[in-house]
């Protein structure tokens, strides 16, 4: 009588682990779409470079300098190549000096459309003017070799502060102009002569 209320207990045992086993290995759903996703980027870079430097140059002279953290670059219809840590610009003059400084936290360079947006925190930094823009937001189109912000943009210097809805500039930023320019600013009168 003991055996068998051994074995019933036993296979009682059995029936109730084989049960578990089924209900985990049930349970658990795979999606592959969902795995997949974990697991493969749906388009990688085809090249990806860190601590970059790129020299832009004409005629021999260097006039852009570029630094970045990360470079990736991305073979498909329209190649593109994306700043994913930021990057920072130095704008030379004819001595090599640095001029202007431009930084953002994100940037992407469009290789047919020679399309550069930076976006996040966007700092200018013009050295000869000591001024200093800021923006959320700016565009190089390298073929019409302007530099041009759609949204809000603030520029400080020692005579003020200026706020703007975008701004136009030429591609070495030497001058441009702020859209719907507001602000308090200091302005000189001319002195006697």
């Amino acid at each position: 009588m003991n055996h068998q209320l051994s074995n019933i207990r036993i296979t009682f045992q059995k029936i109730i682990a084989a049960a578990f086993v089924a209900a985990m290995i049930f349970s658990c759903k795979n999606d592959m779409k969902t795995i997949s996703s974990f697991t493969i980027e749906e388009n990688p870079p085809a090249e990806t470079a860190k601590m970059v430097e790129v020299l832009y140059s004409d005629s021999g002279k260097v006039l852009i300098r570029l630094e970045a953290k990360k470079l990736n670059r991305f073979s498909t219809d329209d190649p593109y190549i994306e700043f994913p840590e930021g990057l920072n610009l130095y704008f030379f003059d004819s001595l090599m000096n640095v001029k202007t400084t431009l930084s953002a936290n994100y940037g992407i360079s469009y290789e047919k459309t020679k399309i550069m947006e930076v976006k996040n925190d966007v700092v200018i930094n013009d050295f000869e003017k000591k001024e200093m823009l800021n923006t959320e937001h700016l565009i190089w189109d390298q073929r019409q070799q302007k530099i041009y912000s759609n949204v809000f943009v603030k520029r400080t210097s020692p005579d003020g502060v200026l706020y703007g809805d975008g701004f136009d500039a030429d591609e070495s930023l030497k001058s441009y102009t702020l859209r719907n320019p507001r602000g308090i600013f200091t302005i000189k009168e001319n002195e006697p002569e």
